[in-house]
């Protein structure tokens, strides 16, 4: 810790930090625990240098960061961090963004759990901005001519479909058997209520 402040310090004036000390910052942020006090003189030190955007290109220097701003309850700026930095790891950066957003709706609900669909709800509402997703979410509803191969079929030959069927409506749509099991069952509980 003590070297990488020195060397810190040595190169603040510099307009790229040389290679050793970014990896020395990544290396340090993956041994300390993410709330420990030297962590966060660490991720102190790194923010209020000049050339920080260098260091924001490393994925533990990030997380070490995202896990500090959590820390001291400071969700904005967490947020803020991962629009910023230019990590590659999108979709780590992503898990983050998520992460965040649970972390503020458990602290509102006082708990430290959510259940599966609280974390749906919370990811639908705070979806990753572009600078993470460039490329969009992925859906993971069916394309509109599958869905209308499903409901015809539901319509035409049964909604509750054997294994055989299955399987060959799988092959016919590029699907795995499982999604189509899900699709029927989904289907028929809807068609219920």
């Amino acid at each position: 810790m003590k070297q990488f402040m020195a060397m810190l310090k040595k190169n603040e004036n510099e307009h790229r930090p040389p290679a050793k000390l970014l990896n020395l910052a990544g290396q340090l942020c993956q041994e300390l625990q993410s709330s420990s006090p030297s962590l966060e003189k660490l991720v102190e030190a790194m923010m209020g240098c000049k050339n920080k955007r260098y260091f924001l290109t490393n994925i533990h220097v990030v997380r070490a960061c995202v896990s500090v701003h959590i820390h001291k309850g400071q969700h904005d700026a967490a947020c803020r961090l991962l629009e910023y930095c230019k990590a590659e790891e999108k979709e780590e950066l992503v898990q983050l963004w998520h992460e965040i957003h649970y972390r503020r709706v458990m602290e509102k609900h006082q708990t430290d759990f959510l259940t599966p669909l609280q974390r749906f709800r919370c990811r639908k509402r705070n979806p990753p901005p572009v600078s993470l997703c460039p490329e969009g979410l992925k859906t993971r509803n069916y394309s509109e001519e599958v869905r209308q191969h499903l409901y015809r079929f539901a319509a035409e030959v049964t909604a509750n479909p054997d294994k055989k069927q299955r399987e060959g409506l799988a092959r016919d749509m590029n699907l795995q058997p499982t999604q189509v099991y899900n699709w029927f069952a989904n289907y028929r509980r809807r068609q219920k209520s």
